[in-house]
């Protein structure tokens, strides 16, 4: 793994930082972390990754190796180089928690510091809050069409990278999965792990039977039972006779895994065979290329499934594989260090100005009804969700604890409309921009279009 990641960022990064440094150097500004458009499939994210944002900032240095690599470039200058040797954020960072509902348009972090080093973070924010969120906004939808039954992270190894695998598994357990395959982030995250086994182990014995004899006398606390390696029919009867022998034993087998073929049946048929054989104690775990739909199919077609691996669709989240996360200016100083809105005016791609915020309005119930995105001093009666973890370089937010963290997004998605978490749901939240912002825009866009 990487520690030092002060050269994880984009070069224009830098080489704009030097032509600020020269040009505007005592310039600040506000910057915007936001998703312009919701991907299809999706009706909301959840917001993941601010823990690894904040270890960032707190961190950021540039080292002598790195320096001298910046200088190999021959790019940049010698008073560039030295001002970076002494870089350290110095600046104000606003946040949305981790595992907050959210929606396109609103801002998940806000940055407002020196101009350098706004942008010069921008890179490495962008890259987390993309994949971590993205990962967590898809695992939500996995958790959430299993309707009650648990799903494990079985991902990594499908997953881009070793880094990705680790926060793939941290994000998952966040938006409601109930433990992960991979041992590392069990150790880093305190994640409950699981695991079966392979079909290689049950290929490398003779007959199936002796693999599964073998594993449940290495494991006879915690044994499951991979049983489709050859014919699934057999696999369940070998299964039944070792679940037989272990409760002989005074132990209990674990479950059986079915990983391919017609799930419905296959499982209709374990529970039947488990049940007479007295064995309605163990468990049947699903897994093999499933997502959010196919688990809602296999649970509305009535399949005796108790519990869920899943892999690649959630791991890489393919149907929704990146975010249209973006990171854009919204004021900066002039030259008496007043602050000035500012906003992009591209056509499709326009952004909103001022120092904003999201306040989230509650029906007398206490439902959600609509966000709206106004300016961070409007007085709007609804419940401001950025908050400040950043104070002039301090870290003054303290991450919560995984477990209160999947706590508090469950309960944030309680309190949300039935139809915005149907798996297929075609339903909007509004997302309603305030007077005063819109008010800002428009006067702002005239200006802008004139003075250019």
């Amino acid at each position: 793994m990487l520690r030092n990641l002060s050269l994880l960022l984009d070069l224009y990064e830098l080489t704009m930082a030097e032509s600020y440094f020269h040009y505007k150097r005592n310039a600040f500004a506000t910057f915007d972390l936001f998703v312009r458009e919701l991907p299809q499939n999706r009706s909301y994210l959840v917001a993941c990754g601010l823990e690894d944002i904040l270890d960032y900032i707190k961190e950021l240095r540039f080292e002598k190796e790195d320096l001298a690599y910046l200088k190999s470039k021959n790019i940049f200058s010698a008073e560039f180089l030295n001002y970076l040797s002494s870089f350290r954020f110095k600046g104000d960072i606003w946040a949305m928690p981790e595992g907050t509902v959210f929606f396109a348009q609103e801002p998940i972090i806000r940055v407002t510091a020196s101009i350098i080093e706004a942008q010069i973070i921008e890179s490495f924010l962008l890259n987390t809050i993309n994949l971590q969120t993205m990962i967590a906004s898809k695992a939500s939808r996995v958790a959430y069409a299993a309707a009650g039954r648990p799903v494990y992270d079985f991902s990594l190894r499908r997953t881009h990278g070793a880094y990705a695998g680790i926060k793939v598994a941290r994000a998952s357990f966040i938006a409601g999965c109930l433990g992960t395959s991979n041992v590392l982030a069990g150790k880093l995250y305190n994640i409950p792990t699981v695991g079966t086994m392979a079909h290689s182990f049950v290929m490398s014995f003779k007959q199936e039977i002796d693999s599964f004899l073998a594993y449940s006398n290495t494991f006879p606390k915690n044994t499951t039972l991979l049983v489709d390696t050859y014919n699934t029919k057999k696999g369940i009867e070998n299964a039944i006779t070792i679940g037989l022998y272990l409760k002989e034993e005074k132990h209990r087998l674990s479950g059986i895994r079915l990983d391919s073929g017609d799930i419905v049946s296959l499982s209709k048929l374990a529970r039947s065979m488990l049940d007479k054989a007295g064995l309605n104690y163990v468990k049947i775990l699903a897994s093999g290329n499933l997502d959010e739909f196919k688990i809602k199919d296999l649970i509305s077609k009535g399949a005796c499934v108790d519990s869920f691996g899943v892999g690649t669709n959630m791991g890489t989240s393919v149907d929704a594989p990146f975010l249209d996360v973006i990171y854009k200016i919204s004021e900066v100083t002039d030259e008496e260090g007043n602050f000035l809105p500012t906003m992009k005016l591209s056509k499709g791609k326009i952004t909103y100005p001022g120092r904003k915020q999201v306040f989230r309005i509650r029906a007398k119930g206490g439902r959600f009804i609509e966000d709206v995105l106004g300016l961070e001093k409007e007085r709007i009666k609804g419940l401001p969700l950025l908050i400040k973890v950043v104070d002039k370089s301090r870290i003054i937010y303290k991450t919560p604890p995984l477990d209160r963290i999947r706590k508090s997004l469950n309960n944030n998605l309680l309190n949300f409309p039935g139809a915005l978490k149907g798996i297929e749901s075609k339903y909007k939240y509004s997302v309603r921009i305030s007077k005063q912002l819109k008010m800002l825009r428009q006067d702002l866009t005239r200006q802008l279009e004139k003075r250019q």
